[in-house]
């Protein structure tokens, strides 16, 4: 497997660094190399938050992602400002809830999930739109396997949010492309 480098970018308080801290704990139990990254403004929700993660079978050299093969956009301003970093042929995941327009690249493959009505009307429960998209995510790219979200989802729910784990699961198979 080459190194595979995702980002996912969004507001605050949309579950953007726990989508990406995931990924990479996800391919930790799978046995890959993988590195997580955070950005966030100083604000807790509304500010700008992104962050990267690169899986390889290999040591990574370094956290840094200039292009990737997997772009999130949870919401527009995301969406224009690093659309241009995904590689052709990449993975686009657009967050049709917030983002009312279509991406501008025509040499990617552009997935629209509509996360927040997923969540409330399939899953029942609209804090889960970003499960919805990660489970988009791993469906159609196949960073890692959804078969190890169990584990990933005893390690990251813990306490008073383990009983969130049945709502979180369900919302990990919810999207049909």
């Amino acid at each position: 497997m080459a190194t595979k480098k995702v980002f996912v970018a969004g507001f605050g308080g949309q579950g953007v660094l726990l989508i990406g801290q995931m990924l990479a704990y996800a391919a930790m139990y799978e046995g890959k190399e993988a590195t997580w990254m955070p950005s966030y403004g100083p604000e807790m929700r509304g500010g700008t938050a992104n962050c990267t993660v690169c899986i390889s079978d290999k040591p990574i050299a370094s956290p840094l992602v200039t292009t990737c093969d997997v772009l999130v956009a949870m919401n527009g301003p995301s969406l224009d400002k690093f659309e241009d970093m995904l590689v052709p042929g990449g993975h686009l995941f657009v967050n049709a809830s917030v983002i009312n327009y279509k991406a501008r690249r025509t040499d990617v493959n552009v997935h629209y999930v509509d996360c927040t009505h997923i969540a409330e009307h399939e899953v029942g429960n609209g804090k889960t739109a970003n499960m919805v998209m990660l489970g988009a995510i791993i469906r159609a790219s196949g960073v890692v396997s959804l078969d190890i979200m169990d584990k990933v989802l005893a390690k990251t729910m813990t306490g008073k949010k383990a009983a969130l784990i049945p709502a979180n699961k369900t919302a990990l198979s919810a999207w049909k492309e």
